[in-house]
């Protein structure tokens, strides 16, 4: 099952983030991970307060992930976003919503 590692940061050295981006993707192409979105605009729909930098990667397992995150490899370009950047990153398992039962009087896009 696919597991994603999701980032809410604040960039304090831009120049020096910069650096750690090229980094980062050789090390996540090389987990098998791909970056699925980071960078774009957000738009906050609900609570606060408004993030700003979010970046989503997926990995085609929770293993896989995990052995990223704590790898050498990408120990390097960690040491790097955080003396450039500071926030919160999570590892999210990811599940079948399509198993979830449905929701009575949600439009299932019939009619």
């Amino acid at each position: 099952m696919a597991t994603y590692v999701v980032g809410d940061i604040q960039i304090t050295d831009p120049a020096v983030f910069q650096t750690h981006v090229p980094r980062a993707l050789a090390t996540i192409a090389r987990f098998g991970g791909r970056v699925i979105a980071g960078g774009g605009r957000i738009d906050l729909l609900e609570g606060g307060p408004m993030p700003e930098r979010i970046f989503i990667i997926e990995f085609p397992t929770t293993d896989a992930a995990r052995r990223w995150y704590g790898s050498d490899e990408y120990r390097a370009a960690l040491e790097v976003r955080l003396s450039a950047a500071h926030g919160r990153v999570f590892l999210i398992e990811g599940s079948e919503i399509s198993a979830a039962p449905p929701v009575a009087g949600l439009d299932t896009g019939k009619g």
